[in-house]
C-alpha cells in the first residue's frame, strides 16, 4: 500500500500528539501526585440534620482567622441562607444535601461544587475582598430550583 507523503507526515504527527499527551498525564497523574477529587467524606442523607457539624449548619471558628462553614442544600434552599466572613478568613466550606443533587457556586470566586445525596463537599476558599457574594445552584433540582440562593457577606474585621 502506498501512502502520499503528507498522509504520512500527519499520521506521525497524529501518533507523536497522543504519545505526548499520554506522557503528560501520566506525569501528572503519578509523578506529581495529582488525582481528581474523591469522596471520601460520606453522610447518611436521611440523616444529614443529625450529623455533626450539619446538625448545627453554620460559621464555625478552628483556629487563628481559619473557619468551618458548614451548610445544608435542600429542596430549593441553603441552610443557612445569610453568612458574614472576616476579611482575609481561611474558609473551609462543607456542604452536604438531604434530598437530591444540587450545585455549589459561589460567583465571584471559584467555589463550585456539586452537592450529592451521600457525600460531603469540601473546598478551601480565603476570602480577601470585602463585599457579598452571591451562592446559587447550578445544577437542576426542581421546580423552585431558581430560587435556591444564599449569601455570604465578606466584612471588615
Amino acid at each position: 500500500m502506498h501512502m502520499h507523503k503528507y498522509e504520512k507526515i500527519w499520521l506521525f504527527f497524529g501518533i507523536g500528539s497522543l504519545f505526548v499527551f499520554l506522557a503528560v498525564l501520566g506525569v501528572g497523574a503519578f509523578a506529581q501526585g495529582t488525582q481528581p477529587p474523591s469522596c471520601l467524606t460520606t453522610i447518611d442523607p436521611e440523616k444529614v440534620d443529625q450529623t455533626p457539624p450539619f446538625d448545627k449548619p453554620g460559621l464555625i471558628k478552628t483556629g487563628d482567622n481559619e473557619y468551618q462553614l458548614n451548610i445544608v442544600a435542600s429542596a430549593f434552599a441553603y441552610t443557612p441562607n445569610q453568612v458574614e466572613i472576616p476579611k482575609g478568613a481561611k474558609v473551609t466550606i462543607n456542604v452536604a444535601t438531604k434530598d437530591v443533587i444540587h450545585g455549589f457556586e459561589m460567583a465571584g470566586t471559584n467555589v463550585n461544587m456539586m452537592v450529592e445525596p451521600g457525600y460531603v463537599s469540601s473546598y478551601t476558599q480565603t476570602f480577601d475582598k470585602v463585599g457579598e457574594y452571591v451562592i446559587l445552584c447550578n445544577e437542576y433540582c426542581g421546580a423552585g430550583h431558581h430560587l435556591m440562593t444564599a449569601k455570604v457577606k465578606v466584612v471588615e474585621q
